[in-house]
């Protein structure tokens, strides 16, 4: 919502919405484009002269404000409608999705087409580095989306890429998730394979050849496929990886040539197989390798993904998105690979609507045990999930401990896991911070307290 908010308010419209307790940097951006946020939901919040109201998946009926734009016969419509209207309807429609990645990729892919100097535009769910803002209208005939499996709107509960008009889709991978719309992973197998019957004959499909949920439904297409991963069955092929604190070194092939060796700022398999899908799609759009070279090797990644935000005493502290198992795995995994000396402590807030069940406990269990420490927050706003679903935080202390013996801990609140952080960290530890939301600003709170005792540290 904030991305397409400055979008609109940049096209010259007056635009002011509502939330409650927004968060950065989300907040902090629309502060600074001037796009006024009122706090918390209230009938009068909305004025009395509004040509439209984009009302957001996370509301529905009884919301005061919802209940106002129904009873005072308001045009309504939800995001993706915007998006399609506003945004996408007319141009080259590339849409990323997956379980996994989407971010990533699509800020990627938009990087690589600005570089080349054709003005995309995009749309994203997280602020990229090098451009500064997750929304750009753009002049050229390409625009770049994010592409959600999540519902469109409380009266719309289709998943929201059905609403983007592809021409191009890319396919990360399939896991289940979000348990509070979907009961079990065929329903989102069949979402994905709605949106793969919207893409033209005409249009292309860039699939992960190691997924094989992915490679199920690619049989099914009405368009032309191409494939992506290490083995030698996929069209586009990574070989050589290695990482280190500056990044992962990897090269392409492309059905057999060489196109040479490429970086990117960022750490990790998962990594590279987003660039391998956006460097397929580059191809598709007409980028030059050397085009896609230099969008990759330029490309700076995401805030709140991986993102360090302080050195203390030799201490790194890390602020990531991660909130789904498989992302957790990923995450950890890379952090090893690319930091080989140093204890790595992952602190982790169940905050989705799906890690908030006891649904994934299993798999949180065995992808936080990659850590050599864990500190587990609360559940967030845990009285609206049925007690018999809920997560149990302690429970899954006491997997994790099972599993490999590394020290785990439960705490309630930012300030209890710094008191608990804090005195047993030393200089070469990697910090970890993984929430889809804002954790009650431990990120920084954590920093300045590490630079309150820094003397304290040992080296």
């Amino acid at each position: 919502m904030a991305p397409a908010a400055v979008m609109i308010k940049k096209k010259g419209h007056k635009v002011l919405g509502s939330d409650h307790n927004a968060y950065p940097p989300a907040s902090e951006w629309l502060q600074q484009e001037g796009v006024e946020v009122r706090e918390g939901y209230r009938a009068e919040n909305i004025p009395e002269t509004v040509d439209r109201v984009v009302i957001g998946n996370a509301l529905s009926r009884g919301n005061p404000e919802v209940e106002a734009v129904l009873n005072r016969r308001l045009h309504y419509i939800s995001l993706p409608e915007l998006l399609r209207e506003e945004m996408i309807r007319g141009r080259l429609s590339s849409v990323i999705t997956g379980t996994h990645g989407k971010t990533t990729t699509t800020s990627l892919l938009a990087w690589m087409l600005e570089c080349a100097g054709r003005r995309p535009g995009f749309f994203v769910g997280g602020i990229p580095h090098n451009f500064g803002f997750g929304c750009q209208h753009g002049e050229g005939n390409t625009v770049v989306l994010e592409g959600d499996e999540y519902d469109t709107a409380f009266f719309d509960k289709r998943p929201k890429f059905l609403h983007y008009l592809p021409d191009l889709v890319i396919l990360n991978n399939i896991e289940f998730d979000h348990a509070d719309i979907y009961n079990c992973l065929d329903e989102i197998v069949l979402a994905f394979r709605g949106l793969l019957r919207l893409v033209p004959s005409s249009g292309l499909l860039v699939a992960n050849s190691e997924d094989p949920i992915v490679m199920g439904l690619v049989a099914e297409a009405s368009c032309p496929v191409v494939t992506f991963g290490e083995g030698p069955g996929a069209q586009w092929r990574f070989t050589d990886m290695v990482s280190d604190t500056q990044g992962t070194y990897f090269r392409i092939r492309r059905e057999g040539r060489d196109l040479g060796k490429f970086r990117i700022s960022l750490w990790g398999r998962h990594n590279v197989m987003n660039a391998m899908a956006a460097a397929a799609a580059a191809h598709w759009l007409d980028l030059t390798p050397a085009e896609t070279h230099r969008g990759m090797e330029t490309f700076r990644g995401i805030k709140r993904r991986m993102e360090l935000k302080g050195v203390v005493g030799g201490i790194r502290v890390y602020d990531d998105f991660a909130h789904h198992p498989g992302a957790v795995r990923a995450t950890l995994g890379a952090v090893r690979g690319s930091h080989p000396t140093g204890n790595i402590w992952a602190v982790f807030e169940p905050r989705s609507n799906t890690t908030r069940r006891n649904i994934f406990r299993h798999g949180l269990a065995q992808a936080l045990a990659l850590a050599d420490g864990v500190v587990l927050g609360s559940v967030y706003r845990p009285e609206v999930i049925p007690p018999a679903e809920r997560l149990d935080p302690k429970a899954l202390v006491q997997e994790i401990s099972a599993r490999n013996g590394c020290p785990a801990a439960y705490k309630s609140n930012a300030e209890e896991i710094i008191e608990y952080l804090v005195p047993r960290l030393k200089k070469g530890d990697i910090v970890v911070i993984m929430s889809n939301g804002s954790f009650d600003g431990l990120p920084t709170k954590l920093i300045e307290s590490l630079e309150r005792s820094c003397p304290a540290i040992k080296r």
